[in-house]
């Protein structure tokens, strides 16, 4: 073993504590802030309907026209790849897992509009659209035929819409309660946030309705729309995004960006209003940046060309789908909307496409991570995190088995689970 080392220190015993006491208001402020990813499944996608649209059979019908459009435009693994510049070891497993997804679950989630989709009208009829989206939903909950996600996009907290949205999440959230309780998969869409005082406002109506109905105080949640420049950068010069998480005080759940509504308040022509314009990766960076750590999601907006007409058109609305998907999927945007069921084969092509030719090269790296194996690069615990992470919401969105990245890494769920979570400690996992 060799010569043992003596050890020496200079410091009196009371300074490591003296410092730790300095600090515990920090360490308190650091696990408020920044609790770190939840842990549950992202969706990878959010599709709206508009609350007079919305049926027992929507999901379903976007799923059965998104194969017919598969069946008339690309009928086969090979023809898709094609169209989209899928590899060819590829083709196949994807093609497959794609229809496998639009006959299984072909909405992952759900959000009934009331907003900029439903647009005003008559108070006695919202109201009832409104109620009968609470039945749906819980019946949908109740036979097993609900996205794993769904719930409202209310109108926003601007002066004239106010009360209307206050009123419709009323309607909505006391449906829900009569018809059984909330569900699990409850999702709330608080659109055209400006200031933070208006998350605020929208935290005291959720306090209010779970106080009256008994509920667990931040029982509800909520995602934060951000289709304003002010919402990005305040009038003081600060991230006013930032604020808006702190202002929801553990409520906030996702911040999801506007392509169009923001394109539009900073200027940009209709024409080049996307989701890949410089304008939009500004704010979608600074979601990013403000989100870090604090267990909200960023999901990043849509394209509306739709793949509609003739086949070369489809094609080409395909092309622009998939690319988009793509580029938002390697700057780690894990979520996007889809605004026509033509979206959908190329929403879940470009997601199975991303994890399966990575899931190689990242099961590898995880595994010699876990054995200390050493290898062409060196990985960090941080690293092992993010290639957990990747792999998990693989498997959620069914891109990857939970059996295929066993045998790969040696490593179970839950071994892949406790990597992936920040609040795991330490923590040792033994390759078989």
């Amino acid at each position: 073993m060799g010569q043992q080392e003596k050890v020496a220190t200079s410091l009196a015993g009371t300074v490591s504590g003296e410092i730790s006491a300095s600090l515990t208001a920090v360490d308190a402020e650091l696990a408020r802030r920044y609790p770190g990813d939840p842990g549950t499944r992202q969706p990878v996608h959010t599709v709206y309907v508009p609350g007079d649209v919305f049926e027992p059979g929507t999901l379903r019908s976007w799923g059965d026209q998104a194969l017919a459009a598969l069946d008339e435009h690309a009928p086969d693994a090979a023809s898709f790849a094609a169209v989209l510049g899928i590899p060819e070891e590829l083709a196949g497993p994807v093609h497959d897992r794609v229809r496998a997804k639009l006959e299984r679950e072909p909405v992952e989630d759900l959000r009934i509009d009331f907003e900029d989709g439903y647009g005003p009208r008559p108070d006695a009829e919202e109201d009832e659209a409104a109620a009968r989206a609470a039945r749906l939903v819980s019946e949908a909950y109740a036979n097993g035929t609900a996205a794993p996600y769904m719930g409202i996009r209310m109108k926003c907290m601007e002066a004239g819409v106010r009360d209307r949205g206050i009123r419709t999440t009323d309607v909505f959230l006391t449906g829900l309660m009569e018809a059984g309780g909330l569900p699990e998969g409850l999702v709330l869409t608080l659109p055209k946030v400006t200031y933070p005082e208006q998350v605020t406002a929208f935290v005291q109506l959720l306090e209010a309705f779970e106080k009256a109905h008994g509920l667990d105080a931040g029982r509800i949640g909520f995602e934060i729309q951000i289709e304003t420049s002010q919402s990005i950068l305040a009038a003081d010069g600060t991230a006013a995004v930032a604020r808006m998480i702190d202002a929801a005080q553990g409520r906030a759940t996702g911040l999801h960006y506007g392509t169009f509504d923001y394109s539009a308040c900073v200027g940009v022509s209709a024409a080049y209003q996307a989701s890949d314009h410089p304008a939009a990766d500004h704010a979608k960076a600074v979601m990013q940046v403000a989100a870090a750590g604090t267990g909200v999601r960023v999901s990043d907006g849509s394209t509306n060309v739709l793949p509609v007409g003739p086949t070369a058109q489809v094609h080409e609305a395909w092309r622009l789908h998939y690319g988009l998907t793509r580029r938002a999927l390697a700057r780690a945007y894990y979520q996007g909307w889809d605004m026509h069921p033509g979206h959908l084969p190329t929403r879940y092509a470009a997601v199975y496409t991303f994890y399966r030719e990575g899931l190689q090269p990242a099961a590898a790296r995880l595994a010699a991570y876990v054995a200390k194996a050493g290898g062409d690069v060196m990985d960090e615990p941080a690293t092992a995190k993010a290639l957990s992470g990747y792999l998990l919401r693989g498997i959620d969105c069914g891109a990857l088995d939970t059996a295929e990245v066993a045998r790969l890494t040696g490593l179970t769920r839950a071994d892949l689970d406790a990597f992936a979570s920040p609040r795991r400690g330490d923590l040792t996992v033994t390759a078989p």
